[in-house]
């Protein structure tokens, strides 16, 4: 199948070809058809499977017929980044289609949004808390809505925002096309979604499995051990570019900034961050100066760079989506890539569920050089990252519970 298979307009067509697209996912091939007859639709699939084309590609078809200003298409996503990144892809697919597009966000001034929306910008891609702000205050008009779209609609639940979904949509015209993407569909999701769409398509794409492309390692490791052994596994690996996770804001600060110190160009991606910041450690992750970005789940949610070669959980996520949606960041575009798991004795059992979903045993692996029974520091509250310490530990044992990790 290619994009000609789908009829759109050549202009639309011209913007495919200048982005390299030559074929459409599986998710795109799938969704396509059915959004551009006017069906509402529950898309299931992981980051990273082309899901953004698949509901900017027939929004732009339907937006180059009908009134040439005002807000007909809202695309509604959870982080500033997602919808930065949306609102860019609009933008190069669309290129060659004069369709204007604005992203809604706070953290920045409103003004110049506010502009791009008096400007008549057709397509708003916005965060739900500023877009209620600026519904709240009339500077946006959505009577002239024909489309909903809810992007990644389970982090937005796990991120508090399903109340206002539930605003929002009662506050748009209630005759419109609605699409719903998602990873996971939670009970509250599902049911938010039999509220919302009437008679939808529902496309499930590698459903709750990570993607085929990536190979799993977990290194264990003791919890004061873990920055050392980054380090070390980081020199010795041939990389691109490398997303670290990390389970905090602060665990993440406090890694980049020893991180830095050892000569490591590396970036910081956390919520605490102001917009310039965050924007100016995308920059450089994406153009290569920093050739490390260590990150939290929320930070990192729908981050689109295509070149990651490498995904290191250095805190185990919380779930197994959130796993999931991880090392969603490597492997993409039939390109593979590799992650790699820090697992201490208490992670375990966590492993086990990850496993299970996988469908195999996950290599386990150990630096030959790496000293692994070095004694925690004594005397300290806490380590790096919110775990007490065990003070010195006995080297026989250190050896037994990082054994233990291997079964």
């Amino acid at each position: 199948m290619s994009f000609k298979s789908f009829n759109l307009d050549p202009r639309i067509e011209s913007g495919i070809q200048a982005m390299g697209y030559t074929q459409p996912t599986p998710v795109q091939a799938q969704s396509i058809p059915s959004i551009l007859e006017n069906r509402d639709f529950m898309g299931l699939a992981q980051t990273g499977t082309g899901k953004t084309a698949a509901f900017v590609l027939p929004i732009l078809q339907r937006l180059l017929t009908g009134p040439r200003k005002g807000v007909r298409a809202l695309i509604v996503a959870p982080t500033r980044e997602l919808a930065e990144q949306i609102h860019e892809a609009v933008g190069r697919l669309g290129r060659f289609t004069k369709v204007k597009s604005v992203a809604i966000y706070g953290g920045v001034s409103k003004v110049p949004q506010i502009r791009r929306l008096q400007g008549g910008a057709q397509v708003a891609v916005a965060c739900p808390g500023r877009l209620i702000d600026l519904m709240n205050q009339r500077m946006i008009d959505l009577t002239g809505l024909e489309v909903l779209v809810l992007d990644e609609a389970d982090r937005m639940f796990d991120m508090g925002f399903l109340p206002d979904i539930r605003e929002i949509t009662k506050r748009i015209p209630s005759e419109r096309q609605t699409l719903l993407f998602a990873a996971t569909m939670p009970g509250d999701i599902r049911d938010l979604a039999e509220e919302i769409l009437h008679d939808p398509v529902t496309v499930r794409v590698g459903e709750e499995a990570p993607v085929s492309t990536v190979s799993h390692y977990l290194y264990p490791v003791e919890q004061h051990l873990k920055t050392p052994l980054l380090m070390k596994l980081l020199d010795r690996t041939d990389t691109e570019s490398v997303l670290v996770f990390t389970r905090t804001k602060d665990g993440a600060t406090r890694l980049a900034r020893k991180m830095k110190k050892a000569g490591f160009p590396v970036a910081c991606l956390q919520g605490d961050l102001s917009q310039r910041q965050r924007e100016a450690a995308l920059t450089g992750f994406r153009n290569g100066r920093h050739r490390i970005l260590v990150a939290t789940d929320i930070a990192a949610r729908g981050l689109d760079i295509s070149r990651i070669s490498h995904v290191i959980n250095f805190d185990m996520p919380d779930t197994v989506d959130a796993y999931i949606h991880r090392i969603g960041r490597t492997g993409r575009a039939a390109r593979t890539g590799d992650a790699f798991t820090f697992v201490t004795f208490q992670d375990r059992a966590f492993v086990w569920d990850i496993e299970r979903v996988i469908g195999e045993q996950i290599e386990r692996r150990m630096l030959e050089d790496f000293d692994y029974n070095v004694p925690a520091p004594a005397g300290r509250g806490r380590s790096d990252h919110g775990r007490k310490p065990g003070g010195h530990r006995n080297p026989t044992r250190s050896r037994r519970s990082l054994q233990d990790c291997w079964l």
